[in-house]
C-alpha cells in the first residue's frame, strides 16, 4: 500500500474522548481526520499521562514517516474551568505561521489534534545541557517579540489567571479529608486570598516588560530535534501575554522536575547559569545587539522577584486540581511544595522592595 500523506484540513469533530478509553475514542477521531487510514494500520502510543492532559501518538504503520503520526491530546477532566480554549487555539494558529507551534489539524469536543514534532521532551538533565539550553533561551527570546493581533489587550495574564484558580476553591472543599488537609497546611482560603493581595501590590510594580509568553515552560513542553538542532514549545494552554521575567522564572522553577518523589531543588539553577542564560537571551531578544551586564543585571534580578509568582500562582493551581481532578497525582502534596517555595522566599523579596 502507498503512503496516504495528505494532511486533513482542520475542522472540529463532535467527538468526545472518554480518558478511560482513549483507544476507541482516539480511533473514532481518526475517522474524520485520517479516513485513509485502516483501523489496523494504526498504532497508538500513550507518550504522556500528564498531570492535566494525556497525549496520545497515532501512526500509520503502512508509511512509518514522521509525516503519518497525528498527535491527540485529551484535555483533563475540568480544566475548562481555568483554560481558555478560544484562545489556546488562536495561539497555535498565530505561532503556527511564524513557525513556532505546530500544525493544528482538528479539534474536538475535548481536546486538539495536531501535528508531531521529532525529538525529545527535555527532562532534569537535557534542560541544562550546554548543547541544549541556549536554544531554549533564544527560542523563547523569539516567541516573546510576537505580538498579537491589536484589539487583544496587552495586559499581564498572571494577576487574573490567580484570581479565576481563588474563585474556584471551595469553601469546603467536597470531602472531609480534602479540607483537614487543606485547613492544616494553608489554613483558609480566605488566608491565601489576603497572601495574594498583598503579593500584588508588591510586584505589580514591576518594571518587567509585557511580552507575548509561554507561561507554562514546564520541562514536558519542551522537545529538542537533536537531527535539527532545534528546539520546538508544544502546549499553549497558558499562553499569553505577561511579564517577561516571569516566563524565565517559571521556566526556570521547573528545573527541579515535576513528579513528587523526583523534586529536588539542588537542581535550582546556580546565579551564575542563570547570568549566562539571560546573556544568551537578551542578545536574541534585543536583535542580536549584545547586552550589557547592567542588562543582564537587571532582568535576573526581575526574575527573582517573580519567582515568587510562579510558586504562588501554581500553588493554587494546584489546590483546585486538588478538587476537581480525576488523575492520580498528590496535588495536595504539590501545592506545599510550591506554597512553602513561595513563603521561604517572600519575606526577603517583600523588604527588599519596600
Amino acid at each position: 500500500m502507498s503512503c496516504m500523506c495528505s494532511l486533513a484540513k482542520e475542522l472540529f469533530v463532535p467527538v468526545k474522548i472518554d480518558e478511560n478509553d482513549l483507544n476507541t475514542g482516539v480511533l473514532t477521531l481518526l475517522q474524520t481526520l485520517r479516513p485513509n487510514w485502516p483501523k489496523d494500520t494504526i498504532q497508538l502510543k500513550l507518550l504522556t499521562d500528564g498531570i492535566t492532559n494525556k497525549l496520545i501518538s497515532c501512526q500509520y504503520t503502512e508509511c512509518k514517516q514522521e509525516k503519518d503520526i497525528v498527535l491527540v491530546r485529551v484535555y483533563g477532566n475540568k480544566t475548562d474551568l481555568f483554560i481558555d480554549r478560544t484562545a489556546e487555539i488562536r495561539n497555535i494558529r498565530t505561532l503556527n505561521v511564524l513557525g513556532m507551534a505546530p500544525k493544528l489539524y482538528g479539534v474536538f469536543e475535548n481536546g486538539l489534534a495536531y501535528e508531531y514534532y521529532p525529538g525529545r521532551t527535555l527532562d532534569v538533565t537535557t534542560v541544562a545541557d550546554e548543547d541544549i539550553w541556549p536554544l531554549v533561551a533564544r527560542q523563547l527570546a523569539k516567541m516573546h517579540k510576537v505580538e498579537l493581533e491589536k484589539d487583544i489587550p496587552k495586559e499581564p495574564f498572571v494577576w487574573a489567571k490567580i484570581e479565576q484558580f481563588l474563585t474556584l476553591l471551595p469553601e469546603p472543599f467536597s470531602t472531609e479529608t480534602k479540607q483537614t488537609r487543606f485547613s492544616n497546611s494553608f489554613k483558609s482560603v480566605t488566608k491565601l486570598r489576603l497572601e495574594y493581595e498583598r503579593l500584588k501590590s508588591y510586584l505589580s510594580k514591576t518594571n518587567s516588560p509585557l511580552v507575548f509568553a509561554h507561561n507554562d515552560l514546564l520541562l514536558g513542553n519542551i522537545i529538542y530535534d537533536k537531527d535539527e538542532d532545534k528546539i520546538h514549545f508544544i502546549d499553549y494552554e497558558y499562553a499569553s501575554y505577561s511579564y517577561q521575567a516571569y516566563d524565565i522564572a517559571n521556566h526556570f522553577n521547573e528545573f527541579v522536575g515535576i513528579t513528587i518523589e523526583d523534586i529536588d531543588y539542588n537542581r535550582y539553577p546556580s546565579k551564575e547559569f542563570q547570568l549566562r542564560w539571560l546573556n544568551v537571551y537578551l542578545n536574541e531578544y534585543l536583535d542580536n545587539n549584545k547586552a550589557t551586564d547592567e542588562e543582564v543585571s537587571a532582568v535576573y534580578l526581575d526574575v527573582q522577584r517573580l519567582s515568587l509568582l510562579s510558586h504562588f500562582l501554581w500553588g493554587i493551581w494546584s489546590l483546585v486540581q486538588y478538587e476537581h481532578s480525576s488523575i492520580d497525582f498528590d496535588f495536595a502534596r504539590y501545592a506545599e511544595i510550591r506554597l512553602n517555595k513561595y513563603f521561604e522566599f517572600r519575606d526577603a523579596i517583600f523588604n527588599e522592595l519596600s
